[in-house]
């Protein structure tokens, strides 16, 4: 097979695998089997917010008083933006922002005013946690984007991440029942967490942190000293352990992705496995590993599925951990004529930048280095995007109206 042929159904499958997981079909889906009252109040919160309430009005709309959305900038579906009878609050992702806070103190006072006799549907996807937050005192924004920051770069996974999000934060970690008290209320989640794990996904507004087993994190030193002079006050008195905690329903995770795009190869005549262990650890790592691996797997299409994390340097370049994955990979790669791999994650975002990820190939090493680059300086600086880039191998695909981590898909000739 041609390289520009295994590039074309590679692309290809990660849009088979990305529509069986929109946020919009997974709620329609659920709506129509669900058992809900006549009179529903809906927040959707996420990069996927809008997939979803999309899905609940398309299925629920006559039984719906009340919408409130909050999702990342540049996120807003324009059909939803007509519609007057949903809010919308744009916020920052993957830092919060002014507009985060703002997220936060909307959604208290839209909980404040639910009319006691509605059921309350949340709808969260991955993104939540940096894009509604309500501090705990001592916390301002400048602490928050350093917090976070430091967090982000420090190469921790997601689950750890928001254990130290939850220590900060009046909603997190099951803050939010506080607000909603004894009304009726479910919540509906796209997971984007190892396990499908309610108290991480959006780092479990609904979800009781006293549910959660206690973990060691090692943290930067300077994110560890700012938080032991937090004030005492903290969360714990927004916590009741008497108060109801809503059913969880998981409506969509990376599994059911990435099944379809094996099912999706096969139908179309090639071999294909999932490879159900789950990536994770150092994204040049892994990407390496993979790369080793597929020179002795057979002839076909591999799919894998996780979440591999980077520890950036002090002044980080261009790109996320799927470019990071996909440069890596290509270094191992090189010459290689019948091999190529893509990387991407599931909601359209990779990092900071617009990119998705990248889809690398045998000759993608050489391409770059015509530019002048070289892919180990651009690995070393966490600048895979600026090679990636001159090799043209990245894949950008906007919002996708999911996200459920991140997706590799490789197919060897």
């Amino acid at each position: 097979m041609h390289v520009n042929n295994q590039r074309f159904t590679l692309l290809d499958l990660a849009q088979i695998a990305i529509h069986e997981v929109r946020g919009d079909r997974l709620v329609e889906r659920a709506a129509a089997n669900a058992a809900l009252t006549a009179r529903l109040e809906v927040a959707a919160v996420g990069k996927a917010a809008c997939a979803m309430m999309a899905g609940a009005h398309r299925v629920l709309g006559d039984s719906i008083r009340r919408s409130l959305l909050i999702t990342k900038t540049g996120y807003v579906d324009v059909d939803l933006a007509r519609n007057r009878e949903i809010e919308i609050i744009e916020a920052g992702h993957p830092l919060p922002t002014e507009g985060s806070l703002n997220a936060g103190r909307r959604l208290l006072e839209w909980l404040a005013t639910a009319d006691a006799q509605t059921h309350l549907l949340f709808l969260v996807s991955g993104g939540t946690s940096s894009l509604v937050e309500v501090p705990v005192s001592g916390i301002g924004l400048p602490e928050l984007q350093f917090i976070n920051r430091r967090l982000l770069a420090s190469g921790l996974d997601i689950q750890q991440i928001n254990r130290v999000r939850q220590r900060i934060s009046r909603i997190k970690g099951g803050g939010l029942l506080h607000y909603v008290g004894t009304r009726n209320a479910s919540v509906w989640l796209l997971s984007d967490v190892r396990g499908d794990d309610p108290a991480s996904i959006g780092s479990g507004m609904l979800y009781p942190v006293a549910a959660v087993q206690p973990e060691t994190i090692d943290l930067p030193a300077d994110l560890e000293i700012l938080l032991r002079k937090l004030p005492a006050d903290s969360r714990a008195s927004h916590r009741d352990e008497h108060l109801p905690v809503p059913e969880h329903l998981i409506l969509g995770n990376l599994r059911m992705a990435c099944e379809a795009a094996r099912i999706a190869a096969e139908r179309s005549g090639h071999h294909a496995c999932y490879h159900e262990q789950e990536l994770d650890g150092d994204a040049a790592a892994v990407g390496r590993q993979l790369a080793a691996r597929l020179l002795t797997l057979p002839a076909g299409v591999h799919v894998w599925g996780g979440e591999t994390t980077v520890r950036l340097p002090a002044d980080p370049g261009r790109g996320g951990r799927n470019q990071h994955l996909a440069l890596a990979a290509a270094m191992e790669l090189a010459g290689q004529e019948n091999i190529c791999l893509l990387a991407l994650g599931t909601d359209g975002s990779d990092g900071p930048g617009e990119d998705a990820g990248a889809l690398v190939d045998g000759g993608t090493i050489s391409r770059g280095e015509l530019a002048g680059l070289s892919a180990a300086d651009a690995l070393r600086r966490a600048d895979s995007g600026g090679f990636l880039e001159a090799s043209g191998d990245l894949i950008s695909t906007g919002a996708t109206g999911t996200n459920v981590r991140d997706l590799v898909i490789a197919i060897k000739a």
